[in-house]
């Protein structure tokens, strides 16, 4: 990989400072969020580094600094590191199994001293997307190689495996957004379109008896091959695919007795309305849907919200913060959120797109996916369409872990975006 000399220079001019700003609008809306879900009256200050908002701001202003010491890197650094970086945060994921710090029933954080506490499944989505991206850009990579993607399979499930040992279900299902990178790079859509099915079929074989869906896959075969009856070899496959399909069904019921535990079988329940519990397991998402609902047009006014106020939404501040974003600014400031973070993954998207190295294109797509991820499941749960898991809502969930590692994860791409035109084979 070489460069251009004069652009590595003035890489500041280049900096793609649109995403910097989303950045930052994110990182306060964020912290003042977190002040408003956790206000204490006898510490109103809200950079009071006593409290949770005080300690934010302290991780905010840590996180700018570790953006600026990023861009200043050299870029041609990046892409050799990530081996070490990744082996770095495995260590540290197998370190965490033996000496982490158990909260909330998941052995996943090291206790720093004074109060502070580092999450190393955090950095390894980071380390992760990195090591896939220099794998995948070396040369005769394909993904639609068996081989190929084996390894870049071998990649991604090595750090979900030791996540879910802790066991952090949330960081755990992170990683599976990568796929969406190996699709990008040529994985045949045929592979989202079987496990989009799969999770029809699991959610149908849950919610109706089994012999009813069974039929359904029958009729939808049945019709298929009338309408294509002349290509044998197609109705052969379809014939083949309903088989494995209604085998499935069959083992869906045992396996989700088997192999969740109660409490996540029960969450799911709750959430496809098979059974009701506002009191017990659906407690949280129940408060979570009066908050937000109790927010109407234009919210109750910034420290003015009762559930928030009163704490009757569990993890406010972290897992749940975009209830007190819907409370407190309502509907208005939700879309004007979501809109930030629509524009963010456009913005990531765009620059992706643009890079003329391998690497960082496939890193950029890495970025987009995290973060597409964590919104997506983060809001969904919030808003009681999908099962509580433990996911912080990117830049704005106190913790800082959580806001140093995605900091990490888009300023690196900013850092290749800068030096894009230098770089003349990568």
């Amino acid at each position: 990989m070489s460069y251009n000399n004069n652009q590595q220079r003035s890489f500041f001019l280049n900096v793609d400072w649109l995403t910097v700003f989303l950045f930052l609008s994110l990182c306060v809306i964020g912290w003042f969020n977190i002040h408003a879900a956790v206000f204490d009256e006898n510490n109103p200050s809200i950079i009071d580094t006593d409290t949770r908002y005080g300690k934010q701001f302290i991780y905010i202003i840590v996180a700018i600094v570790l953006g600026i010491i990023i861009l200043l890197l050299e870029s041609r650094f990046i892409s050799a590191l990530a081996p070490a970086l990744y082996v770095a945060t495995t260590l540290l994921l197998l370190l965490v199994l033996v000496k982490g710090h158990n909260v909330g029933g998941n052995q996943a954080w090291i206790d720093m001293g004074g109060g502070f506490r580092l999450q190393p499944s955090e950095f390894a989505k980071f380390a992760t997307c990195l090591l896939l991206a220099r794998y995948l850009s070396a040369t005769n990579v394909k993904v639609t190689d068996p081989k190929s993607f084996l390894i870049a399979g071998a990649i991604i499930l090595l750090p979900m495996a030791l996540i879910k040992l802790q066991p952090d279900d949330g960081s755990t299902l992170v990683f599976c957004s990568l796929i969406f990178v190996l699709y990008r790079e040529g994985l045949s859509p045929y592979f989202l379109i079987v496990v989009g099915l799969l999770i029809t079929l699991f959610i149908t074989s849950l919610l109706f008896n089994s012999w009813y869906v069974v039929a359904a896959i029958i009729a939808v075969t049945v019709a298929l091959a009338l309408a294509i009856k002349r290509n044998r070899g197609l109705v052969f496959k379809i014939i083949i695919g309903a088989a494995i399909s209604i085998a499935f069904v069959f083992g869906v019921k045992p396996l989700y007795e088997h192999a969740l535990k109660p409490h996540q079988r029960k969450r799911i329940d709750v959430v496809l309305g098979i059974t009701k519990d506002n009191k017990g397991v659906g407690y949280n998402q129940n408060q979570a849907k009066i908050a937000i609902g109790s927010g109407g047009a234009w919210g109750k006014g910034y420290l003015q919200g009762t559930q928030t106020k009163y704490a009757f939404v569990p993890e406010q501040s972290t897992d749940f913060i975009f209830c007190t974003i819907g409370e407190e600014w309502g509907f208005a400031g939700s879309v004007v959120v979501l809109g930030l973070y629509l524009f963010l993954l456009l913005r990531i998207i765009m620059i992706a797109e643009r890079q003329r190295a391998p690497f960082s294109r496939i890193y950029g797509y890495g970025v987009a996916s995290v973060i597409f991820f964590h919104v997506l499941i983060n809001i969904a749960m919030a808003i009681g369409v999908m099962p509580v898991i433990g996911i912080p809502l990117p830049f704005i969930s106190y913790g800082g872990s959580s806001l140093l590692s995605f900091t990490m994860l888009l300023f690196i791409l900013l850092k290749l975006d800068s030096n894009r035109m230098g770089v003349i084979y990568a």
